[in-house]
């Protein structure tokens, strides 16, 4: 195998590159801005970003948060959390908050996390897979007659069934009405509920606060 050697300008160009990345996401439509682009890009978008992020976690209501989503977790419409609409200049009103796919074609209009079993996403009770299954809201199966929309007999780690649970999308002050760690504000795009490195844990294993320094008692019915 090829070692390869940086010198510390190309590190530095490197980490750069990845901090734009981290920051512009996709919305430059795969044509890198200029310097000037950028930072005006940054006096418009990051201010919002910084007031108006939203958490995105996956769990039963009242529960623990099983899953906390991050900008690749993969939605039902088989896209990821940072190709749906994740900035706002003023956070929508109603709830729950919709956030459609913006992918071109997909008609997925709100960002649904699908457990997975190990690698794989689980199934229907029609035994077919998510993608198997309309984006469209209701998720009929495309491949029986008798399924009546995507439900997966699939028990969660918390010991709840999948249809216990709920995709749940909640501004900062939401999130800390529920005692729910919110870690620092950052400007990265599709942040989603991730806080800091044990936010990655299934809330099963991480038993206590994210990233917000603190843990707090957890109750799991088991």
């Amino acid at each position: 195998m090829e070692k390869i050697c940086l010198d510390q300008s190309a590190l530095k160009a490197v980490d750069e590159y990845w901090e734009y990345r981290r920051i512009v996401g996709d919305d430059d439509g795969g044509t890198p801005f200029t310097p000037e682009q950028y930072e005006e890009y940054k006096k418009r978008v990051l201010p919002q970003r910084l007031k108006n992020r939203l958490y995105v976690s996956f769990g039963v209501p009242d529960g623990i948060d099983c899953k906390l989503i991050g900008p690749e977790t993969e939605c039902f419409c088989a896209h990821r959390y940072k190709q749906h609409k994740t900035d706002f200049e003023v956070i929508p009103p109603e709830r729950p908050l919709s956030l459609p796919c913006q992918v071109r074609g997909c008609h997925c209009s709100a960002y649904e996390y699908v457990p997975r079993n190990g690698p794989n996403p689980v199934r229907c009770r029609c035994k077919h897979l998510p993608q198997d299954h309309s984006k469209a809201t209701g998720h009929l199966c495309m491949k029986c007659n008798s399924c009546t929309g995507f439900q997966s007999t699939y028990i969660c780690g918390c010991g709840q069934p999948c249809s216990a649970h709920q995709t749940l999308i909640e501004t900062k002050p939401e999130r800390e009405a529920r005692f729910q760690p919110v870690g620092r504000d950052v400007p990265y795009a599709a942040m989603g509920g991730l806080t800091g490195f044990s936010s990655l844990l299934d809330g099963y294993f991480a038993l206590g606060g994210c990233g917000s320094g603190t843990l707090k008692p957890i109750h799991l019915d088991l």
